[in-house]
């Protein structure tokens, strides 16, 4: 394997129409989690990936591990529990580019992820771990799993990759920030974006932040910037990789998943840390043209004529 990741994913339900649900009556359900989401992206792009998770023994469970697992992620390690309900969340699209989101995810099955569902050896046998702050963010239960997960893999050299993944309706945000602080420095890479940095240690400018990250012990830090780029820093270079430009945005939600699996996807092909930044800021680019969480996730002969195909200007030091 050569990702493995862990975490929560929902059906996610989404009015047909715009404006507030309250004057809708026909949704539409798609599949979505920021770490299955990330898994996904691996998959497309020829990765081994798999994820873990717990779900409710029930038809949105069945549902979820079908849609994954016919991506081709492994889902071995996804496992049903028969006294909790699988989650739920509904997005709905106010206007053009305003979007709100509601979930129903309390006590689900996922909250109730605990140290005991991680399997030491199907770790052992990954290149790289993923974790998000969301997961930890759940339960007390989650957060040891987290943490039992990043035991597994430091114990076998599996690189740490984290993604903060601030959710601050999760949590208080002063829990938040210790919980996400802690991780970081249990991390070998790092992949907030701008906002995430400035949470966790105040304003400055992205050279700034990723220093930050780097003293809390992050080897590699690449930092999201939106549509200017994102900024990468580790012992050997720095600097800034500019954004892919698009015609239209129509659905921002999953970008930041999209740009994990682009970076992790590229350091496994053996890019350069610039150059997995910037197939990174191109799947993310690809992702929010396309309505849905991994709708716009591409294979990986389509994201590197979408590459090919467009100008970019990098500034490296």
């Amino acid at each position: 394997m050569d990702v493995v990741t862990l975490g929560e994913t929902m059906v996610l339900f989404t009015p047909e129409n715009a404006g507030p649900m309250r004057y809708t009556d026909r949704f539409s359900s798609r599949v979505a989690g920021a770490e299955s989401n990330v898994a996904i992206g691996l998959a497309r792009l020829g990765v081994q990936a798999g994820w873990m998770s717990r779900l409710g023994d029930d038809e949105f469970g069945k549902k979820i591990r079908s849609f994954i697992r016919g991506e081709g992620v492994d889902t071995s390690q996804a496992v049903f529990d028969e006294t909790a309900d699988t989650g739920l969340f509904f997005k709905e699209k106010l206007t053009p580019g305003e979007w709100r989101v509601k979930y129903y995810r309390q006590d689900s099955a996922a909250s109730r992820m605990k140290p005991g569902d991680v399997d030491e050896s199907y770790i052992a046998g990954a290149k790289y771990l993923h974790v998000t702050g969301i997961t930890p963010a759940l339960s007390e239960s989650c957060y040891e799993t987290v943490l039992t997960a990043i035991d597994y893999a430091k114990k076998h050299d599996v690189t740490v990759v984290f993604d903060p993944n601030l959710r601050r309706k999760l949590w208080p945000d002063n829990k938040a920030r210790k919980v996400l602080t802690e991780l970081v420095t249990q991390a070998d890479i790092v992949l907030p974006g701008i906002e995430e940095a400035e949470f966790l240690f105040g304003s400055g400018s992205p050279e700034e932040l990723s220093r930050k990250f780097r003293e809390k012990g992050a080897s590699t830090v690449i930092m999201k910037l939106g549509k200017k780029g994102a900024y990468y820093l580790n012992d050997d270079a720095e600097g800034l990789v500019h954004g892919f430009q698009v015609s239209e945005i129509v659905d921002p939600v999953g970008a930041g998943d999209g740009f994990s699996a682009g970076v992790l996807s590229g350091l496994l092909d053996g890019l350069s840390v610039k150059d997995a930044a910037q197939r990174g800021n191109a799947v993310g680019a690809m992702v929010i043209m396309a309505a849905g969480d991994v709708e716009g996730l591409p294979e990986k002969d389509r994201l590197l004529n979408f590459m090919d195909n467009r100008t970019r200007g990098d500034v490296e030091r």
